[in-house]
């Protein structure tokens, strides 16, 4: 009860500090985004009440209080960002005093206090941590040509696998959580996973624990002190973190014991050479600690699978409803690839509705509709609005994709919005697309991302056709929602499109 009555007090003592703050600068004429209702302790939360997952709640608060505009929970106070031009000031004008990430349980517990890349805070640490991980993910040997036949192996492996599979209702997401599984984890750890291994069944669990918790604005985060009391979310996360850290320890610890700086062969092995060329030159960087590089290894195994795994898995529920579409992309394959050879990365500058229909999955259906927080490090602005050092801001993606301004029906499904009069492919008809961030904070996979879907997408509809089995009704397009937006499970049916043939890399 002590600490309750504590926490109590000292976060109506940081709301009051706040207001006092607050109205001293509106004295002196400096102009702050508008802000939710706001009680003592709870802030906002009454505002924030209700039925709808938060991107689209917040896209109807854009309507009363505009495309920027603040709110508390509990003392933190927060400003979210509803279209391009804001969002643009915060990522690439202003990216470095927007650049930091918040401290708040979940992610603190995820990340071991903010380790890693994905919600460490913007240091020169992780300038370095991002430079050379984003140089072995592009370069996995040999440079981009190596990095492609590492994806197709991938690729082709599943494509063999469910050549077994046509022609009976077939739950998709097993199969392609397995093909990016494997691409991310030759890159990390430079093995792979059979579909029954027992530490590919954990990795999976461990990671739909963490997607349950993490993202969803769970009260511990608001109310830290709730840590201390029982909750169902918070179990339920560490336990994911205790199996992802037994089975990335398990990797790290085999990493190091065969380590030789002569012989790098993924993500892991040139942290070593990274951490050993520090310790050679008397450097004592506790950005190389074993816990920063395990938690590197972590994010971009964990961030790299789930998200790749996601927008595939809404593509295909989109090729499922729009067979016309799915025919068309197939005439394009056809007539630019045929069936006697593996479509590659060269392919992408002839098959434009293909790369138009992935752009317009990547619009519609943002897999992360509210971008990782962003802190404000210094005292900055946004537009006209004075932004104080320490404010949480949020990006509102799913707002910006959808915004009857910057799109013609933004709820409809067309990907020939991003075709040009000639039915070529652009990058975008508005410069509010931006799918995977922009700035110091951009995913850094966006590339390794891009690679991925085009070689899937191309090799999966030369092979195969889908559609929903008979008997089962065409399924809705339901959403779990998180901080990543996966699709509802679904059934489908594949039809080969060719006599059964090795779909592996040819010689």
């Amino acid at each position: 009860m002590d600490l309750i009555l504590t926490s109590l007090i000292f976060a109506v003592g940081l709301l009051v500090f706040y207001l006092t703050n607050f109205f001293q600068k509106k004295l002196k004429g400096e102009k702050y985004p508008k802000c939710l209702p706001t009680l003592p302790f709870i802030g906002s939360l009454l505002s924030l009440r209700s039925d709808l997952p938060l991107h689209l709640h917040f896209k109807d608060l854009k309507k009363t209080y505009g495309n920027i505009f603040a709110l508390m929970l509990g003392s933190q106070y927060m400003v979210v960002i509803n279209n391009y031009q804001y969002a643009k000031e915060v990522l690439l004008k202003k990216g470095k005093s927007f650049a930091g990430r918040p401290s708040v349980v979940t992610t603190n517990l995820l990340s071991r206090d903010r380790k890693g890349i994905a919600f460490a805070n913007y240091s020169p640490t992780l300038i370095f941590h991002r430079k050379i991980t984003i140089s072995r993910l592009y370069s996995p040997g040999d440079g981009l040509e190596t990095l492609e036949a590492l994806i197709l192996k991938g690729v082709s492996s599943t494509c063999t696998q469910l050549e077994e599979l046509v022609d009976s209702p077939l739950d998709i997401l097993p199969e392609m959580a397995w093909m990016v599984t494997n691409v991310i984890s030759l890159l990390c750890f430079n093995s792979s996973y059979e579909k029954d291994d027992p530490e590919f069944l954990k990795v999976r669990e461990y990671t739909q624990g963490i997607l349950k918790v993490v993202g969803k604005g769970i009260l511990i985060d608001i109310f830290p002190w709730l840590k201390y009391f029982p909750c169902k979310d918070l179990q339920i996360l560490k336990q994911s973190i205790a199996i992802r850290d037994s089975i990335l320890q398990k990797k790290f610890e085999e990493h190091k014991a065969n380590y030789s700086r002569d012989s790098i062969n993924d993500l892991i092995d040139t942290l070593l050479k990274a951490q050993e060329n520090a310790k050679n030159n008397n450097i004592l960087d506790p950005g190389m600690t074993d816990d920063q590089l395990i938690m590197i290894v972590g994010d971009i195994f964990g961030a790299g699978v789930e998200t790749l795994i996601t927008t595939i898995t809404w593509f295909i529920h989109y090729l499922i409803h729009f067979p016309e579409l799915q025919a068309k992309i197939q005439k394009e394959i056809d007539n630019n690839i045929g069936f006697e050879r593996t479509p590659q990365i060269k392919d992408r500058k002839n098959l434009h509705l293909l790369n138009a229909t992935i752009s317009e999955i990547l619009r519609i259906q943002p897999v992360a509709p509210l971008l990782i927080r962003h802190l404000a490090l210094t005292d900055s602005s946004i537009g006209d609005y004075t932004i104080s050092k320490g404010t949480h801001v949020i990006i509102n993606l799913w707002a910006i994709h959808h915004d009857e301004q910057e799109w013609k029906n933004p709820d409809t499904f067309d990907p020939t919005r991003f075709l040009n009069e000639e039915g070529l492919h652009i990058h975008s008809p508005s410069l509010s697309f931006l799918p995977f961030g922009a700035g110091p904070r951009a995913c850094l996979g966006e590339n390794l991302t891009k690679m991925q879907l085009f070689l899937f997408c191309a090799l999966f509809l030369q092979r195969f056709s889908v559609e929903s089995p008979p008997g089962h009704q065409l399924t809705e397009f339901k959403v779990e929602f998180g901080i990543i937006q996966q699709p509802n499970g679904f059934k489908v049916q594949l039809k080969s499109r060719k006599a059964r043939k090795d779909c592996g890399l040819e010689e």
